[in-house]
Formats: C-alpha cells, structure tokens, sequence
C-alpha cells in the first residue's frame, strides 16, 4: 500500500455508497384473516313455504314456528328451500374461519341475508310472524325495508372484521339484489365461487354437499370485474350411497 510524504500508510479510498434505488415500493398484498359467508335468503312464498305455515302443519318445525320461542332460521330456510340453502348452510359451517368466532355480530362466520332484517346468524329464532313479515318483503334494491337493514349489518359486520377479511357470497350474483347493496360497502374483499357461474339453485346445493363430504373448498374470486354469466357446467356425477 502506498505511504504518505510522512510515512503513514494511506486509508483506502471509502466506496462510495450505493445508489438509492428510484423503483417504486412493491404493494404486496395483505393475506385475509379470515372467511365469512353471506347466504342468500330461501323464497319465502313458495309452496314449502306454506306447507310449514300452514295451521294444520304438525310436524316438529312448523310447531316450533307456530311456538312463542320460534324455530332456529336456517332450520326454517333450510326447509323451505330444500337442497340449495341446504347446501349453503353446511359448507358454511364447514369452511368458515371468522377472525373472532366469540363475537356475536360474526356470528361464527355464517350470516344470513334475509328480506327485512338485515344479515342475522343462522341460530337466530324465527316465528311464524316474523316469517310471514320475511315473505311480505320484496327482495329489491329499490325497497327500503330490504335495502337499508341489510347495508347496516354489511357495514357492522365490515366493522367487526376488519378490511382483510374475506366475505364471501353464496347466492346469485346474476342480478344486482345482493351485489348492489354489498359490493359498494366490502369493495374487492366480496367474493364468490366462479363454480356458480352456470349452475342453477339445485346443482348449486349438491355441488356444495360433494364440497362438505370431501372437505373440498372451492375457489373463490373477486366479484368486482368478474364473468357472472356462463354456459351450463356439465351434470353432477350422482352421489354413490356410503357402503
């Protein structure tokens, strides 16, 4: 190493720092934390609808209707919609991963949408007068009665679980009665199954049903931008009876 006129070695020359670097910050998505589902209403003036309200009716769920403490909703919907909500009810359950299952406005991760009453826990007790309000409601963006109670309970519910977390729509997104009023409050954060697309309410049911027996969870995807309308999928294989 080269020395000074006074002979003390010279310091090596210091690099010089490395340029900052002008590309912009990498926006890495956050990953949810959680899942919560959202379950489209069952028709509540159909002909099984009034086979449980009718006075006569004496099996156990119309009794409990009838009764001062009313049976649980998603018993109710369940029966009146056969194996769509059927479907929906239990892959609910099976897949949901609220970020906070204590808390009651969660209700465990699976809500369901109903004509009048905003989003309400599937456990949540349903006489038959709070049952005949449901199917005097028309499910229709345009009717307060529907609308505003279910925007309340979207945006309590965006409140309880945080912008991160995943709320997925099991019901049709081929009309705006669901999309119109929720997507506006969970923005890209509202999904639903592209599986859907196609399918009418009974396939819907037994796909979902194959999904639980499995433990398959489908894929789900924005509903912001994406194709809501489609060919028919080919036919389910029938289920094979449990040897």
């Amino acid at each position: 190493m080269a020395k000074s006129a006074k002979g003390h070695k010279r310091s090596a020359p210091q690099s010089k720092a490395k340029a900052r670097s002008t590309k912009p910050p990498v926006d890495t998505p956050r990953p949810p934390t959680g899942r919560v589902f959202l379950l489209s209403p069952a028709n509540c003036n159909g002909i099984r609808a009034k086979i449980v309200t009718a006075p006569t009716a004496q099996f156990a769920l119309a009794r409990q209707l009838r009764s001062a403490e009313g049976a649980q909703l998603g018993d109710v919907f369940s029966f009146v919609s056969g194996l769509y909500f059927r479907g929906k009810l239990a892959y609910a359950r099976r897949f949901a991963q609220p970020p906070d299952p204590s808390d009651p406005v969660v209700a465990g991760g699976v809500l369901v949408i109903t004509p009048n009453a905003g989003l309400r826990s599937a456990e949540t007790a349903v006489t038959l007068e709070s049952f005949r309000g449901f199917a005097e409601a028309s499910i229709d963006v345009r009717n307060r009665r529907y609308r505003e109670p279910l925007e309340q309970g979207a945006r309590a519910l965006l409140e309880a679980v945080g912008p991160d977390c995943d709320v997925v729509l099991l019901g049709s997104i081929a009309s705006g009665k669901y999309v119109e009023v929720l997507q506006p409050i969970f923005g890209e954060k509202l999904l639903f199954p592209p599986a859907f697309v196609g399918r009418g309410d009974m396939s819907r049911g037994g796909l979902m049903l194959r999904c639980v027996t499995a433990g398959l969870e489908l894929d789900y995807v924005p509903i912001a931008g994406a194709v809501r309308h489609g060919a028919r999928p080919p036919r389910l294989e029938p289920l094979r009876p449990r040897r």
